[in-house]
This record gives C-alpha cells, sequence and structure tokens, in this order.
C-alpha cells in the first residue's frame, strides 16, 4: 500500500517489521498458517550482503529469506554470534553456520506494525514498540497509530511472557526496590540489582549492584547482553528497577515486563 512505502522510505533498511495480508502463493509454512505476513529489511552489511547473494542464486535476481529468530522459543534474544552458538550447542557442532556480524546496534527486537488491516478501514497497529517509536511513526504516516486488539495477527514477541533468562527476574518499583536494599522480601543466596541510578550508600550484603546506562537507546543495546552474563553467574533472582514510564522507555518496558511475567515470585519477607 502506498502508506506502507512512505513508511518504508526513512526507516527501511532498520528495525521494523511491517505486517501485510499474505499473497496467495505464500506458503503456509512461512506465514505460520495466518492470513498475513511480515517483512523486514535489516540494515547491517552482513544481512544485506546475505540477502543479496540468495537473490543472484534467483533466477529473477528477486526474492527473500524466511527464517525464524536465532534464539530458542521465549528465552532471551541473541545479541552476538557466541550468543547463538551457545543456544543451539548441538547444531552448530553437526555443521550449522553462524554468520559474525559483530554485537548488535539496537539490541532489542524490531518494531513490529501491523498494516494488514488498511483495507477494512482499520488503521495502523503496533504490536510490538522497538526502536522506531510510534510516535516515529506516525510523524511519517499523519495518523494516528493504535494499540492492539483481540483481532490483531499472532506476532512473533507479543505473548504476555517472553525475553525470559533462566533465573527468576523481578520487575521493581522504587518502593519494592527500597524493601529489597533492606534485605527485605529477598530468596536465600545471592542477588543482582539491575539499576540505572547509582547504588545507595547501604545495601544489604547479598546484592549485586549491577548499573546500566541512564540512556534508552544505550540501555536496550546492553539489555539481552546483560541478562544473559548474569544467567550463568548462579544468582538466586535479578532484580530490574523499573525504567522510567515514558515513551523513549516504552521498548524497554515492555521487554522487562515480559521478561518478568515468566515468574511468580514471592516478594514478601523470607
Amino acid at each position: 500500500p502506498p502508506r506502507a512505502r512512505r513508511r518504508t522510505d526513512p526507516s527501511w533498511p532498520g528495525p521494523l517489521t511491517l505486517i501485510h495480508k499474505r499473497a496467495p502463493h505464500i506458503a503456509d509454512t512461512v506465514s505460520g498458517g495466518q492470513d498475513s505476513i511480515g517483512i523486514r529489511c535489516p540494515s547491517h552489511p552482513v544481512a544485506q550482503a546475505l540477502l543479496a547473494a540468495f537473490a543472484a542464486g534467483k533466477p529473477n535476481g528477486q526474492g527473500g529469506v524466511a527464517a525464524p529468530s536465532a534464539n530458542k522459543f521465549g528465552q532471551v534474544s541473541p545479541t552476538r554470534a557466541d550468543h547463538v552458538r551457545s543456544e543451539f550447542p548441538d547444531e552448530v557442532a553437526a555443521g550449522m553456520p553462524v554468520l559474525e556480524g559483530g554485537a548488535s546496534e539496537v539490541g532489542i527486537e524490531s518494531t513490529i506494525l501491523d498494516l494488514s488491516r488498511l483495507d477494512r478501514g482499520a488503521g495502523p497497529v503496533l504490536l510490538r514498540p522497538g526502536h522506531i517509536s510510534a510516535a516515529q511513526i506516525e510523524a511519517v504516516l499523519g495518523v494516528q497509530v493504535f494499540a492492539p486488539d483481540a483481532a490483531a495477527p499472532r506476532a512473533s514477541g507479543t505473548l504476555k511472557a517472553h525475553y525470559a533468562p533462566r533465573t527468576a527476574l523481578e520487575l521493581a518499583s522504587d518502593a519494592r526496590l527500597q524493601a529489597a536494599l533492606q534485605g527485605r522480601g529477598l530468596p536465600p543466596g545471592k542477588v543482582v540489582v539491575v539499576a540505572y541510578t547509582p547504588p545507595p550508600a547501604a545495601v544489604d550484603a547479598r546484592i549485586q549492584w549491577q548499573q546500566v546506562p541512564a540512556d534508552p537507546a544505550r540501555y536496550a543495546q546492553a539489555l539481552y547482553a546483560l541478562l544473559r552474563e548474569l544467567d550463568g553467574q548462579g544468582f538466586a533472582r535479578i532484580i530490574v528497577q523499573a525504567p522510567p514510564d515514558s515513551e523513549a522507555w516504552h521498548a524497554v518496558n515492555d521487554r522487562i515486563g515480559r521478561a518478568a511475567a515468566a515468574f511468580t515470585l514471592d516478594t514478601t519477607d523470607l
């Protein structure tokens, strides 16, 4: 659609996935059996080279690659090649190639924008926030971007619980964080606090403080690599300080909220 073309001009290649109505010739295995399909054009030069090599091998010099994310369902997304290798050791040992392109520049998954119902008079729907915000999309399209409803297509990363480490993760309000720092509601064992503010003078001896960037873009870039690192350090719990509730932090809040939703935790005094 013309709106989709306008949308892609400033953001493609880039971290934006567009959901369109599926053409009749698209196989069920590509669309997950739905009547819509997600299309993305990554900006990374290694991904661009892969797409160019694939298209060069096609008779008409055109085509795309259908591929899932390089992580197991529900778990933390990889942002480096070594994350992929650790996620799929058996497959790598059996000869699965892993393209090395350095660390992810954005750090979290793409924005997902649903345009599949424009022909029925529905507006664009933000299925998953990302580096490209709803406000940026609205500025280009000149129309409101809506929140998803029950009729929205099922899309990767839109489940309530997702992107979760193996270690229990808690999203803590300021009040809950203060209680934890005093040793209240903590499980036995070591606990790490991930916070964008410096540590206070007094912290319970069981707590390790991990400060992260206070800038939302830099926070997002570091988030998944940090969660994977902490996952291997034997902590009983990861407590994440709730980021600010603002548009700039929308994507980060979305990912941390989904990670925390994978766990039911007791935060009463233990």
